[in-house]
């Protein structure tokens, strides 16, 4: 780590904190931290859902016997953040993986996953990267959990939670902003009760990228209505639908050198400007009812339907030597039809001074995806050349090659499942159990005339228990134990070989212990210490018979720790540190024992910081800090250490206007925060300001 960077860190950050705020101002209200962390209030007509992620249920948050990080609207505005992935860079545990250049890719406590994210509660699995314009705030919940999730989530989830229509009231917003690569951001917010029953809103956004790196260019447009409805003093109706149309070039990052990234070409280009692009159209729409049978007794029933149509082209660095680069390439197109249905009973009461908050719960799932890749052809048949490093690499004309698979898949899920909440007072319980059935069929298409048919059926019980020692209502200790599964045919099922279809899941099993303190009701302060463990890994076969055997397995051992909300009248802050420790513990098919798990750093902090100088004027600062990690699991090439100091100031010119100006990386560190295998990684971005005005009607 350079020293230099991180004392000029720690100094600006002391000098902002340090400074007091006019003491006759009235401050503006930001919120970092949800409400109801200590106690859920009574359901009074239908202002309370049906609770937090994490249980399904009205369940305060400091009752959760889990780590959660939550990101909220107020939070992701004063970081400027517009994208998804940017906002978990501030999530200590979590660490970016590059996802080849075209979706959101993470690693949480050391598992990888394309496929474990979740809009609402319900699964977002396809691989894209996903705008923020239209979510109220972003969850990301630590530790396996299947009976909530189901399959996957072995390290944990994100879950984005939309923005609603509302009956508070006409109100009119317009974002605007633009950085110093000439990238921009256009977004409004219009919230109308039409009536006492009916409340519509609509998000909507068009964004411009553009960064260091050269021909990075792309445009995201986002559209998204919704509609609630009061159909009764009992029941509510809400309805969503989301349009996203994402078109930007696959830029693959730059390849190693030895045990390094290659220097000196942070702003080269390792493809071909006219064939790298990744497009996504995605429809998303979204049905809920929620109905209150008694005073103790809410019923909520779920349908989703989500297509995905997307396409990636590349060319794409696979090795240099510090004088030549290796390039190769391929496309890949998917096209993705979902149906989810959820229904969950959740029954609130007492028996003689023992609380019960009991979770009976179904859900269904239909897959289909349709998936093909091909080589590319940089001409006469030819898949790869070398070429002289360059500022500009001379890469010649590239079209699409040979097919090398096309399969179909249908995947068809059924769920179940029960939680009981009890509570004794100065003790809780938690404990469930969740079944699956997963019933996976795949079509190897590469050669039409004679297709190749596997299946595979998988049914598999995920048990979770939790106890809570609350000592004093503000204060909660807790102890868990959880489980989570994934099939052998990976997280997104588009294919499914004979050897994976005849293996059991991997399993994950996840054992916790936590505390959890409401300092204020407007500071929250949590740390848990955890060990993870996945087992059911592919091995080679000792005997030599050429199958694999499940016989690997993997630990990951940690502690995390944060502090969110209101530090001072003037200070809202959210910091945030994470220990890790991984390895594998028994050879896998990709790494023998002892081997330590890709991106997996050991230290991480994520600090940001807003505070209010007057009413009118503002300071944010924020540091993230990463330790150096492994690039793969091959543990050849390392990524370095790195300090990122970004710093913001907002200024209100009135009720309705604002202005806010955001600096990333003030202090202009050379870093590569994230990589996909040794020789895609991806430079971290120069110093870049975004200037933004916001305005109300």
């Amino acid at each position: 780590m350079r020293p230099l960077p991180f004392t000029r860190a720690l100094l600006l950050g002391t000098a902002m904190l340090a400074t007091p705020a006019m003491a006759d101002d009235a401050q503006p209200e930001r919120d970092y931290l949800p409400t109801d962390i200590i106690v859920t209030g009574a359901r009074d007509g239908y202002d309370v859902d049906d609770g937090s992620t994490a249980t399904k249920t009205p369940t305060a948050l400091i009752d959760v016997p889990q780590a959660v990080t939550m990101i909220t609207e107020d939070q992701l505005d004063d970081m400027g953040i517009t994208q998804l992935n940017d906002a978990l860079r501030y999530v200590p545990g979590v660490s970016l993986d590059t996802g080849e250049g075209h979706r959101d890719q993470i690693y949480i406590r050391g598992q990888s996953s394309t496929a474990d994210f979740y809009l609402d509660g319900l699964r977002d699995d396809a691989q894209y990267y996903r705008s923020l314009y239209n979510v109220d705030r972003v969850e990301v919940l630590k530790g396996s959990n299947a009976l909530i999730f189901g399959r996957g989530g072995g390290g944990g989830i994100v879950n984005r939670v939309s923005k609603v229509a509302e009956f508070t009231g006409t109100e009119l917003g317009f974002d605007a902003s633009v950085d110093s690569f000439g990238a921009f951001a256009l977004a409004a917010d219009l919230n109308v009760p039409a009536s006492e029953t009916i409340a519509a809103r609509l998000n909507a956004t068009y964004e411009e990228f553009g960064n260091h790196r050269d021909f990075y260019e792309g445009r995201f447009i986002g559209i998204s209505p919704t509609v609630t409805a009061r159909l009764g003093e009992r029941t509510r109706l809400t309805a969503h639908y989301t349009y996203d149309d994402d078109e930007r070039v696959t830029d693959r990052g730059l390849p190693s050198v030895g045990t390094g990234p290659l220097e000196g070409y942070d702003r080269t280009f390792f493809g071909s400007r006219e064939f790298n692009t990744s497009t996504n159209v995605a429809h998303i729409a979204r049905l809920r009812i929620d109905h209150e049978l008694t005073d103790t007794v809410s019923i909520n029933a779920t349908g989703q339907y989500a297509n995905y149509d997307k396409y990636y082209a590349n060319v794409v660095p696979s090795n240099s030597d510090g004088t030549t680069v290796n390039l190769g390439g391929y496309t890949s197109a998917t096209d993705r039809e979902n149906w989810i249905g959820q229904a969950n009973l959740v029954w609130d009461t007492d028996f003689g001074g023992i609380g019960s908050t009991f979770l009976a719960g179904v859900e269904v799932g239909d897959q289909e995806t349709i998936a093909s890749r091909t080589e590319i052809d940089f001409g006469g048949g030819v898949e790869d050349i070398n070429r002289p490093l360059a500022r500009i690499i001379d890469v010649p004309a590239v079209g699409i090659g040979r097919l090398t698979n096309r399969s179909a898949s249908q995947l068809d899920t059924f769920s179940a499942y029960v939680q009981e909440q009890l509570d004794f007072g100065i003790v809780q319980l938690v404990g469930g159990v969740r079944f699956d059935r997963f019933d996976l069929k795949a079509t190897n298409l590469f050669n039409p005339a004679v297709p190749v048919q596997t299946a595979r059926v998988d049914e598999k019980w995920s048990p979770r228990f939790g106890v809570i020692f609350k000592p004093q209502r503000d204060l909660s200790l807790y102890a868990s134990y959880s489980t989570s599964f994934l099939p052998q045919s990976g997280d997104q099922f588009s294919t499914l070989g004979a050897d994976d279809a005849a293996l059991e899941p991997e399993k994950f099993e996840n054992l916790e212990l936590g505390v959890k303190w409401a300092v204020r009701p407007d500071l929250f302060a949590t740390a848990a210490v955890f060990q993870l463990d996945r087992t059911n890994t592919t091995a080679p076969d000792p005997s030599g018979s050429g199958l694999p055997v499940l016989t690997g397995s993997s630990r990951v051992k940690g502690f995390e720790a944060s502090l969110v909300g209101k530090i001072l009248p003037m200070w809202q802050a959210s910091l945030g540190y994470t220990y890790l420790d991984g390895e594998i513990r028994n050879d896998t098919d990709r790494a023998v024992a002892g081997t330590v798990l890709q991106q997996l750093p050991k230290h991480q902090i994520a600090l940001w910081n807003r505070i209010d100088l007057s009413e009118q004027f503002g300071m944010g600062a924020g540091l993230v800090y990463q330790d150096e990690q492994y690039a793969s699991i091959s543990n050849t090439v390392v990524l370095p250490d790195y300090v990122r100091v970004d710093a913001a100031a907002y200024y209100t010119l009135n009720d309705r206007i604002g202005i806010q100006l955001n600096v990333e990386n003030l202090f202009d560190e050379n870093y590569y925060p994230s990589a996909h295998g040794d020789n895609n990684i991806q430079p971290g971005k120069p110093l870049t300001a975004r200037i933004g005005v916001k305005v109300k009607i």
